[in-house]
């Protein structure tokens, strides 16, 4: 579903998420990569738990971010209504330092977690314990 119009409370809404610094990056980590959980972020964007979760629920009570659990996880989403919108604001925002330097930490962190991820599958059982 898209938006095709909406009312001056979501523009309300819309425009005071984005009049947030810490706020738009989330946004923009969360266009760039679909779903991301709150661990993630944090990392990423060097907030606390608190912080980035209150920014989360932020985003999600201004109808932009949806939320879905698997097991102990919540990840985290763009609303698919909102992505066509958000990615025109963002897209205006797509070369700031701040926005790529974020982007480039979440996709080294992926690739770490890509490659520890295959390390542990290829591990070889030796009777009494693993040869790596």
């Amino acid at each position: 579903m898209r938006l095709k119009h909406f009312t001056v409370a979501f523009g309300q809404k819309l425009f005071k998420s984005l009049g947030d610094e810490s706020r738009v990056r989330i946004l923009h980590l969360l266009w760039r990569n679909r779903e991301m959980v709150v661990a993630d972020l944090e990392q990423v964007l060097d907030f606390t738990q608190t912080k980035t979760s209150r920014q989360l629920a932020y985003l999600k009570n201004a109808g932009l971010v949806s939320v879905r659990r698997l097991d102990n996880w919540m990840y985290y989403a763009l609303k698919p209504e909102a992505v066509e919108l958000l990615q025109e604001l963002l897209g205006f925002m797509e070369k700031d330092p701040q926005l790529l330097h974020d982007q480039q930490l979440y996709q080294t962190l992926w690739s770490n977690r890509e490659l520890a991820a295959y390390k542990l599958q290829n591990r070889h059982w030796n009777g009494g314990g693993f040869l790596g």
